[in-house]
C-alpha cells in the first residue's frame, strides 16, 4: 500500500523535479536520493524492498574516483533508474 498525505506527494513530486532539472543527470540524482532519505526519514514514504534495489543500483551507478569526470554512461545509467524509481515511488 503506498503511502498518503501531504507529505507523501510532496516527496514524490519534488523527486520528479529533481529528477527532470536542467543540469547533469548524475548531481540531479545525488539530490533526488538525498531528498529521498529525507522522506524515509520523516516517515513520509516507505522504502519498498524494490526501491532498496533501485536505490543500491543507483549509488553504485554514481560512484566515482576522487577527480573522475562525470561520466556518460553513470548519467545515462542515472537516467534509467530514476525513472524506474519515479514509476515505483507510487507504491512507496
Amino acid at each position: 500500500m503506498s503511502s498518503t498525505g501531504p507529505g507523501a506527494e510532496v516527496a514524490r513530486a519534488t523527486f520528479r523535479e529533481q529528477m527532470d532539472a536542467k543540469g547533469h543527470a548524475v548531481e540531479n540524482a545525488r539530490l533526488a536520493v538525498a531528498g529521498l532519505d529525507e522522506a524515509f526519514a520523516a516517515g513520509s514514504l516507505v522504502r519498498t524492498p524494490a526501491l532498496d534495489l533501485m536505490l543500491g543500483d543507483l549509488m553504485r551507478a554514481l560512484e566515482q574516483d576522487e577527480g573522475q569526470k562525470l561520466g556518460g554512461k553513470s548519467a545515462e545509467a542515472a537516467r534509467f533508474i530514476l525513472r524506474a524509481i519515479s514509476r515505483e515511488l507510487d507504491n512507496a
